[in-house]
């Protein structure tokens, strides 16, 4: 399996902490979040990883290199002119993804004791272009799905803004399905996981530049084949701001096999 690590954000919410440093080389309990995400990654099955890199890039690519890649191949995402958002990000990476396999992507300031070879297998067995790992808890910006679990559109809880998706009939068919009723849509909270299968390179949209993957997965949802996966019942943690640095170690205490 291959994978994908966003590991290239500023940063900007755990500063002071990020004034020397990426955000994936801030320490919990004396480990990094890039060695926690990585291992994790490892010990699902990926045995290829290809790492995205801006702020602090030299940091991140010395890292890697004492570690002496962790024991798989990884390769880095050289994004230091630009940095490119989660689907400019993902578009720059494409060519490693070339065995026509699907494969992961994961940010890499997030915790949790999801199964993530779970999550892939049911993937695979879905057929599906993507796969979002969700979740049910509060956050700004809400993710909804159909009563099959099929993204449908894509909601900001502060401004009310909504983007719907529009579902065809059929494959080739020219007659859409309009949005059901905002009301029977479940809101679902991104957890920041996805299984990817080559297919959706082909809704990446033309030229380079920065852009949200997000946009991405709502123009294919006209597929019917981005899916969600809830995760609700497992562990989840965004290490993003300074306060979140206590449940964080509290969270690697109780999982103390995820920094190896």
């Amino acid at each position: 399996m291959k994978a994908l690590l966003f590991a290239a954000g500023l940063g900007t919410r755990l500063r002071p902490l990020t004034n020397d440093r990426p955000k994936a080389l801030v320490e919990v309990n004396g480990v990094t979040l890039l060695e926690v995400a990585i291992r994790r990654l490892v010990a699902a099955g990926c045995r290829e990883l290809i790492v995205n890199v801006h702020h602090f890039a030299e940091q991140v690519i010395d890292f890697i290199e004492k570690k002496g890649q962790f024991g798989i191949r990884i390769v880095l995402s050289d994004e230091r002119e630009q940095l490119l958002d989660t689907g400019g990000g993902l578009k720059k990476a494409a060519w490693f993804f070339d065995d026509g396999q699907p494969f992961l992507v994961c940010n890499a300031d997030v915790l949790t004791d999801m199964n993530l070879a779970r999550f892939y297998q049911k993937h695979l067995e879905s057929g599906a272009l993507a796969t979002l790992a969700v979740r049910q808890r509060i956050t700004s910006r809400y993710l909804l799905f159909d009563e099959k679990m099929r993204l449908s559109g894509w909601k900001n809880a502060k401004t009310g803004e909504n983007k719907l998706a529009v579902r065809q009939l059929a494959v080739g068919s020219q007659t859409p399905i309009y949005p059901i009723p905002q009301t029977s849509y479940l809101q679902y909270a991104f957890s920041g996981i996805h299984a990817i299968s080559p297919g959706l390179f082909n809704w990446l949209p033309e030229g380079e530049g920065a852009f949200s993957i997000i946009d991405v997965y709502l123009n294919a949802a006209s597929s019917g084949q981005v899916i969600g996966y809830d995760h609700s019942a497992d562990a989840w943690l965004d290490v993003g701001k300074p306060e979140s640095l206590g449940p964080a170690a509290e969270f690697l205490k109780k999982n103390r096999n995820f920094a190896g």
